[in-house]
C-alpha cells in the first residue's frame, strides 16, 4: 500500500507488485488459514473428545507436507516465475514447481481431513448413542467442506494447468479451468470462517461468564454450511461468456441461502452474550448491554467481528446479484469486501482462539487483558481505515489488481487520499500484529498449571440429539449432489466444445 501510494515514488516495475500479490495471496489464503484449522482441528479433537489424537505421526506427517509445499509454491513467485495471483489465471501459465506446491499443501491438509474423520468414528464407535459435542461437530464440518471444495481446483491445476506447466501442451482451455477453479473459489471462503464460527458457539459464551443459547441451531448452522457453500461459486463468473445465464441465476440463489446459516448464528451469538448480561445483573429490553463484559478481550473481538461481519455481508449482497454485480465486477469494491470478511471478522477470531489456547498449549500464565484489548483494537480499526477507501473507489470504478495508478492526473488525484488511508490502515494491521505476536511471546516466559480446558456448554442441554444432526452422512450427500447438478453440465458442456483451447502465456520465461 505505501508503495502504490503517493507518499513513494514508484519503483517502475510492475512485475514486483504482481509477484507480492501473488505470494500474499498464495500464502493468506491457501497456507494461513489451512494451519489455523489444522492446528483449532487437532486441539478440538483431544480436548472435546478428551482423548489422544489418532494417527499424532500422521498430522506432524501433514504439517510438513504444507510447509513444504509453502516453501515450494513461493521460490518460483519470488523470483519473478509464477506472477499468477492466487487463482492462477489461465492462459497465463507459472512454473510448474508453484502448482506442485500448491498441490502438496492440500494434500497435507487432507492427511487432517482423514484424521478428523478417525478420530470422530473411533469416539463415537466407544460411545455409542451419545451427542458428539458440538465443537467436534463443526471441526469435522469444516474438513468434510474443505475436502469437497478443494477438488475443484486439484482438478484444474493437475488435468489442465500442469500438463501445460511441464511442457506437454502449448494451449489451455482457460474457460473450462475458471469454472474448476470457481468450484473452490467461494466455498474456501466458508472453510475459513469456520474455525471463527467454531469459537463463536463452543468459545465466546464460556469466556464471556454465560451459556450458550442453543445447541441445536449450532448444528443447523454447521451442517447449512456443508450444504449451501458448495454450488455458488460461478456468481464469480457473471462477466465470463462461457457460462450460460441460467446456471449463474441458478449460483446467485444459492448464494443467497449462505445468509441463513450466518443469520441463525447471529441471533443464536446474541441471545447467549445476553444471557452472560443477564446473569451480571443486566436489566430491561436494552439495559443488559450496559452489564456485558466489555473488559473481556473475547467480548471485545466478538463484537468487532459482527460489525465488519455486518459490513461485509451487507457488500456481499451485491456481489452476488446478477444485476448489481456489474457495477462493482473487479472493482476495488472486491478487494474491500474479501478483506472485510476474511482478513476482518474471521482473522479477528482466529485471535481468540489463539488467545483462549495458549495458555493450555503452552502452560503459561493468563495472557495480559489490556494488551489483547489494544491489539484487537488496532485490528479492528487497522481494517475499517483499510477496506472502506476501497468500498467507495470501487463504487467510482477503480479496477483491481492495477500496479500503478498516476496520481498527480487531474482525473485522479481526488482518489489519492484513499490509498494514504490503505497505507495508514496497514500500518496499524502491521502494529496489531507484531502486538499479537509480543503477547504470546511474553506470556511463554511464564509458567502456571491450566485449570482443565472446558468448552461453552448450553442453556438447556438437549436430551437427544436427533441423528440428522450428530453425523454427516444425509449433509455430505447432499453438498454432493448439489455440487454436481449445479456444475455437472456446465462442465460438461464446457469438455465437450471442440477448439475452445488457446495458447498459453509463460511467466518469467517458464
Amino acid at each position: 500500500m505505501f508503495v502504490r501510494s503517493p507518499l513513494y515514488s514508484w519503483v517502475n516495475n510492475p512485475e514486483h507488485y504482481y509477484r507480492s500479490v501473488t505470494a500474499h495471496g498464495t500464502v493468506m489464503a491457501y497456507v494461513f488459514p489451512t494451519l489455523v484449522a489444522m492446528g483449532f482441528g487437532y486441539a478440538i479433537a483431544e480436548l472435546a473428545l478428551k482423548r489422544p489424537l489418532i494417527g499424532l505421526r500422521w498430522a506432524w506427517a501433514g504439517f510438513c507436507m504444507v510447509m513444504a509445499g509453502t516453501l515450494m509454491a513461493s521460490a518460483p513467485i519470488a523470483v519473478g516465475k509464477a506472477s499468477v495471483l492466487y487463482t492462477f489465471y489461465p492462459p497465463m501459465i507459472g512454473s510448474p514447481f508453484y502448482y506442485l506446491g500448491v498441490v502438496l499443501v492440500v494434500v497435507g491438509s487432507w492427511v487432517w481431513v482423514a484424521l478428523m474423520a478417525i478420530n470422530l468414528r473411533a469416539w463415537k464407535r466407544d460411545n455409542p448413542g451419545k451427542s458428539v459435542p458440538l465443537s467436534m461437530f463443526g471441526n469435522v464440518a469444516g474438513a468434510y467442506l474443505w475436502a469437497w471444495t478443494s477438488v475443484g481446483a486439484a482438478i484444474e491445476i493437475i488435468f489442465l494447468i500442469l500438463p501445460v506447466a511441464l511442457g506437454f501442451k502449448d494451449t489451455i482451455d482457460a474457460g473450462l479451468a475458471r469454472v474448476f477453479f470457481s468450484w473452490t473459489l467461494h466455498a474456501i471462503v466458508y472453510f475459513w470462517l469456520m474455525p471463527s464460527y467454531i469459537a463463536f458457539y463452543t468459545i465466546v459464551p464460556r469466556a464471556i461468564g454465560g451459556r450458550l443459547y442453543s445447541d441445536t441451531m449450532g448444528r443447523i448452522a454447521f451442517v447449512l454450511f456443508l450444504v449451501f457453500s458448495m454450488p455458488i461459486g460461478i456468481h464469480h463468473l457473471f462477466a465470463d461468456p462461457q457460462v450460460g445465464a441460467g446456471f449463474k441465476f441458478v449460483h446467485a440463489v444459492f448464494t443467497a441461502m449462505v445468509s441463513v446459516p450466518t443469520l441463525l448464528t447471529v441471533f443464536t451469538i446474541v441471545a447467549s452474550v445476553e444471557i452472560a448480561a443477564r446473569l451480571r445483573g443486566g436489566k430491561g429490553l436494552f439495559g443488559w448491554v450496559k452489564a456485558l463484559p466489555w473488559g473481556n478481550a473475547t467480548m471485545l473481538a466478538v463484537t468487532f467481528s459482527f460489525i465488519m461481519l455486518g459490513f461485509g455481508g451487507a457488500g456481499g449482497l451485491i456481489n452476488m446479484s446478477y444485476q448489481l454485480n456489474e457495477t462493482i465486477h473487479n472493482t476495488q469494491w472486491v478487494t474491500g469486501h474479501f478483506h472485510l470478511i476474511f482478513a476482518g471478522a474471521i482473522v479477528i477470531m482466529y485471535f481468540v482462539v489463539a488467545y483462549d489456547l495458549w495458555p493450555q498449549l503452552t502452560r503459561c500464565l493468563p495472557l495480559p487483558t489490556r494488551l489483547m484489548q489494544a491489539q484487537l483494537w488496532l485490528w479492528f480499526v487497522g481494517m475499517m481505515i483499510l477496506t472502506m477507501p476501497w468500498h467507495w473507489v470501487g463504487l467510482l470504478g477503480m479496477p483491481r489488481r492495477m500496479a500503478y495508478f498516476d496520481y498527480t492526473h487531474p482525473a485522479l488525484q481526488p482518489q489519492a487520499w484513499t490509498v494514504v488511508a490503505g497505507t495508514i490502515g496497514g500500518l496499524l494491521l502491521v502494529l496489531s500484529t507484531l502486538l499479537f505476536v509480543f503477547i504470546l511471546a511474553r506470556a511463554r516466559r511464564s509458567e502456571a498449571t491450566p485449570a482443565p480446558y472446558t468448552f461453552s456448554t448450553p442453556l438447556h442441554m438437549p436430551v437427544t440429539t436427533p441423528v440428522a444432526l450428530n453425523g454427516f452422512g444425509l449433509w455430505v450427500a447432499m453438498m454432493i449432489g448439489l455440487t454436481l447438478v449445479n456444475y455437472g453440465f456446465p462442465i460438461a458442456q464446457l469438455a465437450m466444445l471442440k477448439e475452445t483451447s488457446v495458447p498459453a502465456i509463460a511467466i518469467g520465461g517458464t
